[in-house]
């Protein structure tokens, strides 16, 4: 019930007019993860994007088109398992996705960390909340997430939570804990996937200076449905960094 990866790329930012660079990472395990960067001529930042669990990068054109506008250069990958990714999901493989992409715009692009946006989208908020507990980012995005694996079951499956085994701990709670950085954190009422009341919890838990941006509608369409709020809570928090 944890990941629900596709192989299939349907597009790529050509499509949508915009240039990018093919990026092929490889992992700890040996497997070598896909993703793309797309560089933006104007960029002073650079966004490092981790999406949710279904799909993969090219179902993300929405975000990477409002990235594009914001003037930013954008990092986004597939882990293990996804798109043209090789290997298996698994939550320590969603981690090492994350340290390779790192490392790729630290090292291999020479980008100053500071200039460095981590942000994660439902299940990728955790891959988010996790890298950046362990390196200096400029700031941290976090969109529909939640605080824990285990908080979600209790949630999600009130009647069964005792039974269910986890295979995954996905514990954000702890982590946001070391977060130093700027947190802006991003959550609808109405989200029918991620309960509201989780994103509230790992935001209050963040020790940071931090904003958080109540939206409108679902879990996968809240952020176009509240557009305007949306990108101008985004610019001014990028621009605060």
């Amino acid at each position: 019930m944890v990941f629900y990866p596709l192989e299939k790329i349907e597009v790529t930012p050509k499509e949508w007019e915009l240039d990018y660079k093919q990026v092929n990472l490889r992992i700890e395990t040996g497997d070598v993860i896909s993703g793309w960067y797309i560089p933006h001529p104007e960029a002073e930042k650079t966004i490092l994007f981790f999406h949710g669990n279904g799909g993969n990068i090219s179902h993300r054109g929405d975000s990477l088109y409002i990235f594009h506008k914001l003037k930013l250069n954008v990092l986004i990958i597939d882990y293990p398992g996804y798109g043209e990714s090789e290997g298996q999901p698994s939550e320590h493989g969603l981690y090492q996705s994350a340290n390779a992409a790192w490392l790729y715009l630290t090292k291999d692009k020479k980008i100053n960390p500071e200039k460095i946006i981590i942000f994660g989208r439902s299940l990728g908020g955790a891959v988010a909340t996790d890298l950046a507990s362990r390196v200096k980012a400029g700031g941290l995005i976090l969109e529909s997430t939640f605080s824990s694996a285990r908080d979600f079951v209790d949630v999600a499956f009130p009647v069964f939570s005792y039974f269910i085994y986890l295979r995954y701990s996905f514990n954000s709670l702890n982590k946001i804990k070391s977060v130093k950085i700027p947190l802006l954190s991003i959550h609808s009422p109405d989200d029918e996937v991620i309960p509201y009341k989780l994103g509230q919890k790992l935001f209050n838990a963040a020790p940071s200076v931090k904003v958080f941006l109540q939206i409108k509608g679902g879990h996968n369409d809240g952020f176009m449905q509240s557009i305007r709020p949306y990108m101008q809570t985004l610019r001014t928090f990028i621009q605060s960094l």
